[in-house]
């Protein structure tokens, strides 16, 4: 990290402009900063999901993933610059297995709910699709370089995402929120 922050108030965003890792200035609404924006999004609402009482393997994850989400988000901040790897995207794949082992086969949709953790764990999951959007968007927008990687860690995290939400509504003693077709006609 080049330059560590010591005055917060800089003054030099006033005019709508931003500075980005490699020191160009984009505009504040450019799809790179919106990209930047919603992983930071994301990243908060996981910090907000750990404020929660969770057995420590799911905060265990949820902080790793925290970190890896430091490094997409510098990845995105310096143009050209690749941070995720292979290695990042099997981790979240290996934790899929694991806590998708013991659930039962879904054959209905299901609703984002039941315990406030699960709750939580579905906005996150709905926040990681809107960032992973926003990284595709990106990469349309005259033709920004964005890496295999970092598209391919948002897809898996949100099916990670989606599947503790399923496993903190088992922690804690409940089970899925079924949807159930055409219940208010």
């Amino acid at each position: 990290m080049g330059h560590r922050l010591s005055k917060i108030t800089t003054r030099t965003g006033d005019k709508g402009e931003t500075g980005l890792g490699d020191g160009s200035r984009v505009a504040k609404d450019s799809a790179r900063i919106v990209a930047l924006g919603d992983v930071d999004e994301l990243n908060s609402m996981l910090g907000l999901l750990l404020a929660e009482p969770l057995p420590q393997d799911v905060r265990d994850a949820l902080v790793a993933v925290q970190h890896d989400l430091f490094d997409l988000g510098g990845e995105i901040a310096v143009p050209g610059h690749t941070s995720l790897t292979q290695r990042q995207i099997q981790r979240l794949e290996d934790q899929l297995e694991r806590w998708n082992r013991d659930l039962p086969a879904l054959k209905e949709f299901i609703l984002p709910g039941g315990a406030r953790a699960a709750a939580l764990a579905h906005l996150a999951r709905t926040l990681c699709r809107r960032a992973e959007r926003s990284l595709v968007a990106l990469a349309s927008a005259g033709g920004e370089r964005v890496s295999d990687s970092a598209r391919i860690y948002l897809n898996r995290l949100s099916d990670l995402l989606f599947v503790l939400g399923r496993v903190l509504n088992r922690a804690a003693g409940g089970s899925d929120v079924l949807w159930q077709q055409g219940k208010n006609r």
